[in-house]
């Protein structure tokens, strides 16, 4: 099959969107000379794509309603059931619908995108399903994952499972939820900005961001390659690190792998923590907005781990609110460019590429209306930056990015973990749905200054409960250097072993 040719007219506007001054004698002169290069997109064209293999049976599924779905988290139910023993053998999953999953509908929390069904299933869902896991579908999350609260989706709001009306979190909303509930032993979160901790604190869960590169993202739709994180978010620590020990490892497609260092995470529990150095992080308690009763209990947390035999220290980084402002036009500009205006997947990489999202993806512009209002906001910003300044502030940011890396790796020469709040609140009220548009987005963004931080930096951090604020659970995090996911389960077990943290 050929691929369709330009006319003369057609080439006279490609050169003037190109910026060029061209004739239609002359752009009729430049069409003749193109098609050499067409056959061979017409060779390009006539070959099958390089797509990974799909192993395991499975059906489309359905959309769930009513009581099946009463927090409104999930968005597509269907079991696909792995391999009869592994170290998942028993495991329920659910999947954050920015996960590829072959055959099942996958919309991003997105109706620009809805009616888009992946062909093939991303690595973490082939390596789930290789241990042994039961996929049970699909949870919703924000719009293609631009929100830290749960109210920017598509398909709904999603509710907290401790208290209906109020923010389960996000962007990973559905997963948390899901977990949360009991409904699945274990869920797969996203994290740009803080969508695997935002939710798992606002929920009470546990939610690991791992060190940037160690999880593979092939199969999952991205936002901005430098940032994107994907990994496990669960209701214990010990499933959490099992979860990880499955995920964990190149698979020679994605980009952001630099040679990951995978550990044997599960083997950390039980060690408990004596003798660990931990560094508390006092601009993480000045974030703004930050509750009392946030610091009260978070504080609290520091005092028994010391009580538990970890070495407790206050310690600053005066680049840690500085972070959060560079994690702004690298994400802003990021986003706009390779989610957006690269139809969801961007150029100049190597690695598996989704053929079939970039022809679906890229039907938002005849949609762009139809976009979230925290969407909206972002891509506004992002464009200005790209286009009004030339992307000069995304470049330095990413500069500057290594100057903030440094300052926390320079506590990690003597400090073994950090520990700050996860976030400065408690859950919030979902939205009304006829709420102002300074409501919509300030429930989004309010919480992000205090977890952005390690997306910039890559630094592994993970989301712990511990305690209760206005009977809402409230999140502690622990920060470890690259790679060092072992230490920070070490410590979240010998935290969680001490008994039920919602009486902390």
């Amino acid at each position: 099959m050929s691929i369709t040719r330009p006319t003369a007219a057609e080439v006279a506007e490609l050169a003037s969107d190109l910026y060029l001054s061209m004739s239609l004698e002359e752009a009729g002169q430049y069409r003749a000379l193109m098609d050499g290069m067409f056959a061979a997109y017409d060779i390009v064209d006539a070959m099958p794509d390089m797509v990974p293999p799909v192993t395991y049976p499975r059906t489309p599924g359905y959309r769930p309603s009513g009581e099946e779905n009463q927090y409104g988290a999930w968005y597509y139910k269907s079991e696909v059931k792995g391999a009869p023993d592994g170290k998942l053998a028993g495991k329920t999953v659910a999947l954050k619908d920015n996960v590829a999953l072959a055959g099942v509908p996958m919309m991003n929390g997105a109706s620009t995108l809805e009616g888009f069904v992946p062909t093939y299933d991303a690595t973490i869902v082939t390596r789930m399903l290789d241990a042994g896991a039961t996929i049970k579908g699909k949870a919703v999350c924000e719009q293609f994952c631009l929100s830290g609260g749960s109210h920017t989706s598509d398909p709904g709001p999603v509710h907290n499972p401790r208290k209906m009306g109020y923010s389960a979190g996000g962007s990973s909303s559905g997963s948390a939820a899901l977990v949360a509930a009991g409904e699945v032993d274990m869920a797969i979160g996203g994290d740009q900005g803080g969508s695997i901790r935002i939710p798992a604190a606002y929920c009470g869960i546990y939610g690991m961001k791992a060190t940037h590169g160690l999880v593979p993202y092939t199969g999952v739709m991205p936002i901005e390659t430098t940032i994107d994180h994907t990994g496990p978010m669960t209701a214990t620590v010990a499933d959490n690190a099992l979860l990880l020990e499955v995920l964990a490892g190149a698979d020679g497609l994605d980009p952001r792998q630099y040679a990951p260092k995978v550990g044997a995470y599960t083997e950390a529990l039980g060690k408990g923590v004596r003798g660990l150095k931990i560094g508390v992080l006092k601009e993480g308690f000045e974030v703004p907005g930050t509750e009392e009763g946030v610091k009260d209990k978070v504080k609290a947390a520091a005092e028994r781990l010391a009580g538990l035999g970890a070495e407790i220290s206050e310690i600053s980084i005066p680049e840690h609110p500085l972070t959060a402002a560079v994690w702004n036009p690298i994400t802003l500009e990021g986003f706009t460019a390779q989610m957006m205006h690269g139809n969801g997947m961007g150029f100049n990489w190597k690695g598996q590429y989704d053929v079939g999202l970039f022809d679906a993806h890229s039907a938002w512009r005849s949609k762009a209306d139809d976009l979230s209002k925290t969407l909206k906001i972002c891509m506004l910003v992002g464009q200005w930056g790209l286009s009004h300044y030339r992307g000069r502030y995304y470049a330095k940011a990413q500069n500057l990015a290594r100057r903030m890396k440094a300052a926390y790796d320079a506590q990690f020469a003597d400090y073994d973990l950090l520990l700050m709040p996860t976030l400065p609140m408690v859950a919030t009220r979902i939205p009304a749905p006829d709420a102002s548009l300074e409501e919509v987005v300030a429930r989004a963004f309010e919480m992000v200054a205090a977890t952005c931080q390690f997306d910039v930096t890559g630094h592994p951090a993970m989301s712990i409960p511990c305690g209760l604020s206005d009977d809402l659970p409230v999140g502690m995090m622990l920060v470890a250097k690259d790679y060092d996911e072992a230490v920070i389960y070490q410590a979240a077990a010998a935290f969680e072993a001490e008994g039920d943290w919602t009486a902390f």
